[in-house]
């Protein structure tokens, strides 16, 4: 599954090439995340155990955090480490790994030791799914099965859910009702001029896009009906009311910060894109605490808490890392130093 970087991802690589060129200048040996090497920068994070961590049962322990390099991605790879460093580790920031794989890849070979990854993404890109389950807990339990023979321990997840939606402004909401993916389809046979989309060109042509979508939910839109742009076209086209609907992210804080009305996926269509930890199997044996950590942060991560953190960033220009740092604190799992 695709996902949207927005100005976030740009702000994020500005900051890691400013990181290379300090680190360089200072002849550090050890390089930021997308400076072509692989040994990332160490977190140092003044924080100690709050709700978390308490004990510091990871006193002198040696972790590597990694991520994909999009918005949510470097918000959840340094929660993970800020919760390791409050623990007593001493963290090693691979965060921003650019593509799916890469991030995976670095779990699963022991260059990282740990990553908070998606299960549809899991089932279906890692482990070669055609068929998402459309159960999330059954989703996660099958990813976790499966990615136990491959070093990989997944532990419980969150409800943070990175799927896709339609959306559309409150005027059309109030105008024509709709909550539900289903009673789209019936405005679009009532009323098929009501029924206009803007979509991206992979989600217009992908089996779980908008071609799944139409079949699953019996929904015929007219070609003519139908505009394919950008994703963060979308979300101001949709905003305006230049589309009624536009297809979006569910944790994308533009939906919280331009006020639209997401669509209830009421036959449970789209794949859950669930957000877990997953952790290097030989790590997790060597500490098992590291599970005791995550699982109390793990289980405040929703849709609602992923909008306002992503927005923080994507909207407001906040550094992911200090938006990780801030809520951290703000939910007590750590104190400062």
């Amino acid at each position: 599954m695709r996902r949207a970087h927005g100005t976030g991802g740009r702000r994020a690589a500005a900051r890691r090439r400013r990181t290379c060129l300090v680190l360089a200048g200072a002849l550090l040996l050890a390089t930021a995340p997308g400076c072509g090497l692989t040994s990332g920068s160490p977190m140092a994070d003044d924080v100690r155990p709050g709700s978390i961590g308490k004990g510091r049962p990871l006193e002198g322990v040696d972790l590597t955090v990694t991520s994909k390099e999009f918005t949510e991605q470097l918000i959840l790879g340094a929660i993970m480490g800020i919760a390791f460093e409050a623990a007593g580790a001493d963290v090693l920031d691979r965060t921003g790994i650019q593509g799916s794989i890469g991030s995976r890849e670095a779990v699963k070979n022991g260059d990282a030791d740990a990553a908070y990854e998606y299960t549809g993404t899991a089932w279906i890109t890692y482990l070669g799914n055609s068929k998402p389950i459309t159960d999330p807990r059954r989703q996660w339990e099958a990813v976790r099965d499966a990615d136990a023979k491959n070093g990989l321990t997944w532990l419980a997840p969150s409800a943070l859910d990175n799927t896709y939606a339609l959306a559309m402004n409150r005027a059309n909401s109030e105008k024509y009702r709709t909550k539900t993916l289903s009673a789209v389809a019936a405005l679009s046979k009532s009323d098929p001029g009501a029924v206009t989309l803007c979509v991206e060109s992979e989600f217009a042509n992908r089996a779980d896009g908008l071609p799944g979508m139409e079949k699953a939910y019996g929904m015929d839109v007219p070609a003519a009906n139908i505009t394919q742009m950008d994703t963060g076209i979308i979300y101001t086209q949709a905003a305006k009311g230049s589309c009624t609907y536009g297809e979006v992210f569910t944790t994308d804080g533009r939906i919280k910060s331009m006020h639209l009305v997401v669509m209830e996926d009421d036959k449970q269509f789209f794949p859950h894109y669930n957000a877990a930890p997953e952790i290097n199997t030989e790590t997790l044996k060597k500490h098992p605490e590291i599970a005791g950590i995550l699982d109390p942060i793990t289980k405040k991560l929703d849709n609602s808490v992923a909008q306002d953190l992503n927005a923080k960033v994507d909207v407001d220009g906040q550094d992911p890392h200090q938006v990780a740092l801030d809520w951290m604190k703000r939910e007590g799992f750590v104190k400062e130093g």
